[in-house]
């Protein structure tokens, strides 16, 4: 038999025309799972003298970048693949080469000055791999080029003048490198065509150079954690009409007098801007009011940490699409503007460490989204407004301000309150409500430094999630209420300074996870307890309560009598400097404790040098248990290569049974790797779900080669990933991979249903990052399981810790194409970010198009490619086809079964792609929530249930 003429095969094309007739010209492999170990391709490619295109992305390719390659060659992508070694500077004689894409992988070395041959080249990608050394000069001799990412490297050096001369360019990334040096006077003034200019996070110093006004069409000037200096050319908004986001954060830009302030009245011309971002400057001087006259699509105004004063314009009300405003840690004055209330899309308001006064104003009621509020540290009076329990808030922080009056009841009825609620050194009065039960996800309560009396309310014991509460500095009376025995996740309790009395509840001593506990200068009596907290001198002050006896030798207490009394003066001098050494080192210790929960930019669990336990199943494995159980890492055991490391099957033993288990090793030299593997670690440890992956045990030890080594074992999926059951990939038994509609809706629920869990996940939501096809695994009964935790975060997680940024760990927040909008503005992760995620995966699931499909060029993307077709009712144009019941031709007219399977087929999956669109909307708030997306799944899988079966 003879073989079958390549152009049959899947993936390649051939011309049809004169020479190229029956001759190859393109080759498209990418998404197969192929892997090598030599190069990303084989020598013999360069015998195809008509190929024109070779796509070999999102494979796991292994070995060098080849350099013998056709010199037809006009398309070459290589990225997302596991590629090692230098860039081959004989990729400079594919003088046809239009578009060259080696993202994503892992190469090392400089970039060759060769490419600046490539005269035809429009778009250059090396994107996030390791690459060191300068950006040549020679790629400004590239005038055909419309994109240059270079983003996610090691690039040093300035950034070439020559780069500034190639008119054509529309688009330069490089941020996430240490360049170095100035922008030159000309940066903008021969790029008219520029659209986006990003270069944040590097180490760039000097003057913003008001050339870069010149590149008129410019739409999002991204220039954030360097060292520009000087003031903000005030041109920017009188020539970028265009301009959408410009985030100079983390620079040393100034204003000292009103003409510095120029530049805001400039960028109210700027009809589309939607982010302003400024924070961590040395702006000074008073705040323009024409920042109330900015765009009314303004989604982001960001001032935090400068020197601002004056006072926030009433007329900010106008900007009626804010959803987010921080101007803490400044110098503002004056009142809080009562039009804040029309904000109705606010999510976030932070102005504290100000000198703002006045009454907080209850229009804040009206922000119905408003999740995050947070006043601390002003000098604002009056009433806390009980309109405040219409938000549905996550965190309120009104600490260090002259509040006066109750707590309202209403704000402690607000069930969303999770994070902390802080009202500490106010002038509050009256008794802490029995509301405050009614908090059963709150993290952290202070009340400290108030006014207030009464008894603790024996609710307070239903706050399940409470870890923080600190109650001192008060007039509370009374006991210890028992019900305070139920948190069982409490970490600190500070009931010092107040008026409580009778004896120590031995319950405090029972309480295992306690870690401090100050009950000084109040009323208590009786025996000291010995369990538990009270063996720990330096964890526990009972300071100032004249009437205990016993306790620990350290206390130095007298003996109790038998009727458990003792005499008021009996304590030593030296018992008193030992108790108030403690007491101020268990002072100090909880204020450290409580400032770090509540800053919102310092707020997550820090483990660099904690190996989490996993599962007491298996003791926590060696290096050469893990070589011994996948035969020395032998690559026929290869199942998978990520961004951060390779995945491993292999066999280890547990109570006598080989279990069969897969090990993902970590590539330490990746930059990154270390921070996903405790995220990774981190997120899985306390995380349980049966639609979640299960992380079995985990390695950090020493490899052969006495380098570090790292690794997790997870539990083994033998179906493989969701991408690979998708994208025609072909099976052991040589038949492509199909799941059928029943299965599609399952794991779209079991994916929606892992979503839920970490979105409502106590005591802190869990956003992770990267949801896509390839990280959602099927076991043997078809059902997903969401893995890959390398990227996930905590909400509210701290993203500047230095070792993060360095390795570009916590800037990366998931992969093109998934990853929403705003996350390559560099804001936080968020669930919005998640749901977009998930919105994309669900067209994916029932389009069978990936988001980075060739067919997804300039403004349409897959997003918008099913919202076309859901407008012209044209479903079954973009539906995958293996779902649409085949028609008998046969049949046709004698049966209606047949068209009416289809039909019931093309609703259910128009209906599942309408949630996929509302998921997936540009803006985070207008995205539906994982709990509404997942009672739509359900209601959609039921009557498709019902309508076949009554079709059948």
């Amino acid at each position: 038999m003879t073989a079958p003429a390549p152009c049959g095969w899947h993936g390649v094309t051939c011309g049809v025309r004169g020479r190229r007739r029956g001759r190859v010209t393109a080759l498209d492999l990418r998404g197969l799972d192929l892997a090598s170990s030599g190069t990303a391709a084989p020598s013999s490619l360069s015998s195809l003298t008509y190929l024109r295109r070779l796509d070999l992305s999102g494979n796991r390719l292994g070995g060098g970048v080849p350099s013998p390659l056709p010199p037809s060659l006009e398309r070459l992508n290589l990225s997302h693949n596991a590629l090692q070694g230098p860039v081959p500077a004989a990729l400079g004689s594919l003088h046809r080469l239009q578009v060259l894409y080696l993202s994503y992988n892992n190469l090392t070395g400089a970039i060759p000055a060769s490419l600046g041959n490539l005269t035809s080249l429009t778009s250059l990608s090396l994107t996030s791999n390791n690459l060191a050394g300068a950006i040549p000069g020679a790629l400004g001799n590239l005038k055909a080029l419309t994109g240059l990412f270079l983003h996610y490297n090691m690039l040093q050096g300035s950034i070439p003048s020559a780069v500034f001369n190639i008119s054509s360019l529309q688009k330069l990334d490089v941020q996430m490198n240490n360049l170095t040096g100035t922008l030159p006077p000309n940066a903008g003034g021969r790029l008219p065509r520029l659209t986006w200019f990003v270069v944040n996070n590097n180490r760039l110093h000097g003057a913003i150079p008001p050339s870069l006004c010149n590149a008129s069409k410019l739409e999002l000037a991204q220039m954030y954690d360097n060292s520009f200096s000087g003031v903000i050319p005030d041109c920017l908004g009188t020539h970028l009409k265009n301009l959408w986001a410009l985030t100079l954060d983390g620079n040393q830009l100034e204003a000292n007098v009103d003409a510095d302030w120029g530049f805001m009245d400039s960028l109210t011309n700027c009809s589309n801007l939607k982010i302003i971002s400024l924070v961590e400057n040395k702006l000074g001087g008073v705040l323009p009011g024409s920042i109330a006259n900015l765009s009314t699509s303004m989604e982001y105004l960001g001032i935090s940490i400068n020197m601002v004063s004056g006072q926030i314009p009433q007329e900010i009300g106008n900007l009626v699409n804010l959803n987010a405003i921080d101007m803490d840690l400044n110098k503002l004055t004056g009142i809080i503007p009562t039009s804040i209330g029309k904000l109705n899309k606010l999510n976030r308001l932070d102005l504290s460490a100000n000198k703002l006064s006045g009454q907080i104003p209850p229009t804040i009621g009206n922000l119905t989204v408003l999740t995050e509020l947070s006043l601390l540290d002003n000098m604002l009076t009056g009433p806390i407004p009980s309109s405040l329990g219409s938000c549905p808030l996550q965190t309120l922080n009104l600490g260090h301000n002259r509040l006066a009056g109750p707590i309202p009841k209403e704000v402690l009825l607000i069930s969303t309150l999770s994070d902390y609620a802080t009202f500490h050194e106010n002038m509050l009065t009256g008794s802490l409500p029995s509301e405050v039960g009614h908090l059963k996800n709150l993290v952290a309560l202070d009340v400290s430094g108030n006014r207030l009396t009464g008894e603790i309310p024996n609710s307070l014991g239903d706050c399940q999630i409470l870890q923080y509460c600190i109650m001192k500095g008060n007039m509370f009376q009374g006991k210890i209420p028992e019900s305070l025995g139920q948190l069982k996740a409490l970490l600190a309790l500070d009931l010092s300074r107040n008026n409580l009395s009778g004896h120590i509840p031995d319950f405090l001593g029972d309480m295992k996870g306690l870690e401090q506990l100050n009950i000084s200068f109040n009323n208590f009596d009786g025996e000291v307890p010995k369990q538990g907290i009270f063996l720990n001198a330096s964890a526990f002050s009972v300071e100032g309560n004249s009437g205990l006896c016993g306790g620990i030798a350290q206390l130095k207490l007298p003996p109790c009598s038998d009727n458990g009394s003792t005499s008021n003066n009996k304590r030593s001098h030296k018992l008193v400097m030992i108790v108030s050494t403690a007491t101020a080192f268990l002072g100090i210790s909880l204020l450290l404790a409580l400032c770090a929960l509540c800053h919102q930019r310092r707020k997550l669990i820090k483990a660099e040098h904690a190996l989490p336990l996993i599962n007491d199943q298996y003791a926590r494995v060696s290096y050469v248990n893990l070589m011994n159980a996948t035969n020395s890492f032998a690559s026929e055991n290869l199942i998978g290569i990520g961004s951060f490391g390779s995945v491993y099957k292999g066999t280890m033993i547990s109570h006598d049974q080989e279990v069969v288990v897969a090990v993902k090793v970590l590539n330490l030299q990746q930059r990154g790797a270390s921070q996903s593997f405790i995220a990774e670690c981190e997120t899985l440890r306390c995380a349980r779900h049966r639609n979640l992956v299960k992380i079995l045990t985990v390695c950090s030890s020493i490899d052969s080669g006495g380098l570090d080594f790292k690794a997790i074992v997870f539990d083994f999926l033998p179906n493989g990933n969701l991408d690979q059951w998708l994208h025609h990939r072909l099976r052991e038994h040589g038949t492509h991979s199909r799941i059928d509609l029943v299965q599609r809706i399952d794991i779209a629920i079991h994916v929606a249903s892992a979503l839920e869990y970490l979105h409502h996940y106590k005591p802190t939501p869990i956003v992770h990052c990267d949801l896509k096809p390839s990280n959602i695994l099927l076991d043997n009964d078809m059902v997903a399981h969401v893995g890959d935790f390398g990227l996930a975060r905590f909400v509210h997680q701290d993203q500047i810790n230095p070792s993060d940024i360095s390795s570009g760990w916590a800037t990366r927040r998931g992969t093109i194409g998934y990853a929403p909008p705003e996350y390559g503005l560099g804001n936080r992760v968020s669930i919005h970010g998640d749901m977009y995620s998930f919105g994309v995966l669900l067209l994916e699931i029932f389009t069978g198009k990936r988001p980075t499909d060739s067919d997804f060029v300039q403004d349409l993307n897959l997003h918008r490619y099913v919202q076309i077709a859901l407008q012209d009712q044209q479903v079954t144009s973009v539906v995958d086809q293996q779902l649409l019941p085949v028609q008998d031709p046969e049949l046709e007219g004698r049966t209606s079964s047949s068209s009416s399977t289809r039909e019931i087929t093309v609703a259910c999956v128009t209906s599942i792609l309408q949630i996929g669109i509302l998921c997936s909307k540009e803006l985070p708030t207008d995205r539906l929530l994982i709990g509404d997306a997942l009672r739509e799944l359900h209601r959609i899988k039921d009557n498709y249930n019902q309508l076949h079966l009554l079709s059948t």
